[in-house]
């Protein structure tokens, strides 16, 4: 039997730090209930001492995951953090303090202006002073990624005498390589004492490009929990994406020696959840439609988008600072298809258009908690329509559909048919 490696979900902390994916409590629910259908270990919901409604949000998760998950929140190595934390937390049948402290040269030199020695007490005085709030303390060594090796080992191991159960290696800064990644997670496994008896963990951004094969070499070298968020989201170019190293596990469990316990079937229905505009860092991306923020910025206003959804009708920034015409589901269901036909024509005049459908339709279930009444997205009939209406035109335009879910279509039409029309509209266009 191969490793279990837990999946650490942290979209709701760190993928929330992407710009425009900021999230309220009922927003966040949402997402935790996708996360549990995921079935991932840990939740971090969220860093309670930064807002009371980061608090109330941690609070919220932990009552609704029960014995499903565990839920993590985030502190600074800071007495009041922790407390704050731990009580944000009291009700969580699982609960986790995540805590830790910088430990690169430029952290603790540029950033805390602390020494070795001082660093090394607080990281030891965090742990031992959440671990009297929870049993399952996990500490991160923030810049991990460009620390000392053997300092690095000293504190980790001082951390795990101290009753860390998890310890978290994080490259902050997306400045590591894959192989001097791996190198570090295997030295700590060769040198610090004790470190068989925790879980290592590995969190890592994209700066270079490059989460995913950090992760999944941490995991290779012996990391048995990986961070990540939904489609990579975080701060600058984003944290690993969970759909990626997931698969990746899936793919080469063996030569890994790895395996998640994650339900993959929930993994497109995760890309871009109901209601939710959480891919600001990775694209434009809307209920079931993701269209790639380097696609919307070459395309500008040769891009239409019909279909398009969120809790609101939103104001999506990428889009229109490219000049892009987004037709939401709003639109069509008020003017009419074929009003949003008439000013979508014309356009085709001399340009090459391309046209993104969502084509995936809400369930309704999925917002009772939130009030918001949403409108049913785009069905396969009407997609037939706009390409149609285009081919009549007899000028050139490029096309796709995103997230289509049969089962839910109310024109009861299943993916080959959809695939027949586009087939049938590609063979046409050539």
């Amino acid at each position: 039997m191969t490793r279990k490696i837990d999946i650490f979900d942290t979209t709701l902390r760190d993928g929330e730090q992407s710009p425009g994916a900021s999230m309220n409590t009922e927003e966040k629910l949402v997402v935790a209930r996708q996360l549990l259908r995921l079935n991932v270990d840990v939740i971090e919901a969220g860093f309670p001492i930064s807002s009371p409604g980061d608090f109330e949000s941690v609070r919220r998760i932990s009552e609704l995951a029960g014995d499903n998950a565990v839920v993590c929140g985030l502190t600074r190595a800071i007495d009041k953090d922790i407390e704050v934390c731990a009580d944000a937390l009291k009700y969580a049948k699982r609960p986790r303090i995540h805590t830790g402290i910088g430990v690169s040269p430029s952290h603790m030199r540029d950033k805390l202006r602390i020494t070795e020695e001082e660093c090394l007490e607080r990281a030891v005085h965090a742990v031992a002073f959440a671990k009297t709030f929870v049993d399952d303390v996990q500490f991160y060594a923030e810049d991990a990624g460009r620390s000392d090796f053997a300092f690095l080992a000293k504190v980790i191991e001082a951390v795990i005498a101290a009753g860390a159960t998890v310890v978290n290696i994080p490259d902050t800064t997306g400045y590591s390589l894959p192989w001097d990644f791996g190198d570090r997670i295997k030295y700590l496994v060769d040198h610090v004492k004790g470190i068989d008896d925790v879980t290592i963990s590995v969190h890592c951004h994209n700066d270079l490009g490059m989460a995913t094969a950090l992760s999944l070499a941490g995991v290779r070298n012996g990391a048995t929990q990986i961070e990540c968020t939904i489609n990579g989201l975080g701060e600058r170019a984003g944290n690993t994406a969970m759909e990626e190293v997931v698969m990746g596990i899936r793919m080469h469990g063996d030569e890994l020696d790895a395996h998640t316990d994650i339900n993959t079937d929930q993994t497109s229905e995760s890309g871009c959840i109901h209601g939710m505009d959480l891919a600001a860092a990775c694209g434009l991306c809307c209920d079931g439609l993701t269209v790639g923020k380097n696609k919307v910025n070459l395309l500008g206003e040769n891009l239409h988008i019909i279909g398009a959804r969120s809790i609101d009708p939103p104001e999506y920034g990428v889009a229109e600072r490219a000049g892009a015409h987004l037709h939401t589901v709003w639109e069509v269901r008020e003017r009419g298809l074929e009003a949003v036909l008439a000013d979508i024509l014309p356009a085709l005049e001399g340009k090459q258009v391309h046209i993104s459908f969502d084509v995936d339709v809400l369930d309704p279930a999925e917002f009772t908690a939130t009030g918001y009444n949403i409108p049913e997205g785009l069905a396969v009939a009407e997609v037939e329509r706009v390409l149609s209406a285009v081919l009549d035109t007899g000028r050139a335009c490029s096309f796709e559909c995103v997230e289509y879910n049969p089962a839910m279509d109310p024109g009861k039409k299943d993916l080959n048919t959809l695939m027949g029309i586009l087939k049938m509209v590609s063979e046409k266009l050539k």
